[in-house]
């Protein structure tokens, strides 16, 4: 269980407008898992931490809050991966990793492996040439899905999607747009 006040370096995975200015945030923190975060008026035009919580963005925060959802109270970018959002190959695959890491975790399960892995995916999309983003996609879903131990270390996956389709009983939503830019 994660304290009241802390602090902590993630990946925001999505987001959802809340209210007329908030944003309700999903991060995959290095020190806690999943969480589930509330920005308070970052939506207004002077939001000093508006340009800190994109998707996709590697960032140190701190943390405020009570039983509910917390509010993060600062916010510091560590790597923005800028390359990815402009270009629209690479900003696709990497919606698609965001929404495999949140559709494969719990709630505030710890796992420092599969931060630093989605970390260092991120990197390889974002130095990446574009001919070789279908491989890494591929090979993604088959890390994350041993790390997680949904399959067998060493044993060959023929369809990664379909794997992926039964482990999480539904298809991505980011899965149609992706595989129609990438192919």
């Amino acid at each position: 269980m994660r304290p009241r006040n802390f602090s902590s370096e993630g990946v925001v995975l999505a987001r959802k407008n809340y209210g007329e200015a908030d944003r309700i945030l999903v991060i995959y923190s290095k020190s806690f898992g999943k969480l589930r975060l509330v920005a308070k008026g970052v939506r207004k035009p002077r939001s000093r931490k508006r340009g800190h919580i994109e998707v996709f963005s590697n960032l140190r925060f701190s943390v405020s809050g009570g039983k509910g959802l917390g509010v993060i109270t600062e916010a510091e970018t560590i790597s923005d991966f800028q390359k990815i959002r402009t270009n629209l190959k690479k900003a696709a695959l990497s919606y698609f990793l965001m929404e495999v890491v949140g559709r494969l975790t719990h709630d505030e399960e710890k796992n420092d492996r599969l931060f630093e892995l989605l970390i260092s995916y991120l990197k390889k999309v974002e130095n990446n040439q574009e001919t070789s983003l279908k491989e890494l996609r591929s090979d993604f879903i088959m890390e994350v899905l041993v790390l997680l131990g949904f399959w067998p270390l060493g044993k060959k996956m023929e369809d990664p999607d379909k794997v992926l389709v039964e482990i999480t009983e539904r298809e991505m939503s980011t899965i149609r747009v992706g595989k129609k830019i990438l192919s």
